[in-house]
Parts: structure tokens; C-alpha cells; sequence
């Protein structure tokens, strides 16, 4: 599970091959949550409001390079590191 991202405590990762729809998964201490690109929804789990918030407004930011990265792990590539939330 390639980190593509990490800021405030979130770590953002990218699975290989994963299912559609093309989404990341958003970890903060012991909540997670996986996160449809196109969307923003969650699509399943769970995180306090705070870092939702702050993972929504981080993704709004960055949703082409999202699904640049889930084009390169659904054919088994490394995806790119994004740049991080200020």
C-alpha cells in the first residue's frame, strides 16, 4: 500500500489493483476511511470530522493527480507523491 501523502497526522495511501470506483484510503490513528476520488464520499469507514475535513478539502485540491495515481497502481505502478495539505 503505497503513502502517496501524510499531513496533520493523516496518512493518505493507494492500494494495487484495487476495485472501482477509483478511491484512496485516509488513515488517522485508528480511523480510517476508503474515499471515492470523483465524489469525495466516503465510501467505507469511518473518521473524526476534523480529519475528514481536512482530507476532503486536501483531495478537492488534488482529485486529477488522484486519479492519475490510481491509473498507475491499478496497472501495478508506484503512484506519485502528492503534495500535502498546508
Amino acid at each position: 500500500m503505497p503513502e502517496i501523502c501524510r499531513f496533520f497526522g493523516i496518512v493518505i495511501v493507494m492500494f494495487y489493483d484495487e476495485h472501482n470506483p477509483p478511491h484512496f484510503h485516509a488513515r488517522y490513528g485508528d480511523a480510517h476511511a476508503a474515499i471515492e476520488i470523483a465524489s469525495l464520499r466516503v465510501l467505507e469507514g469511518r473518521l473524526p470530522p476534523r480529519a475528514l475535513g481536512l482530507v476532503i478539502e486536501w483531495a478537492s485540491q488534488h482529485q486529477e493527480a488522484l486519479m492519475l495515481d490510481w491509473q498507475l497502481a491499478r496497472n501495478d505502478r508506484p503512484p506519485e507523491k502528492i503534495e500535502p495539505l498546508n
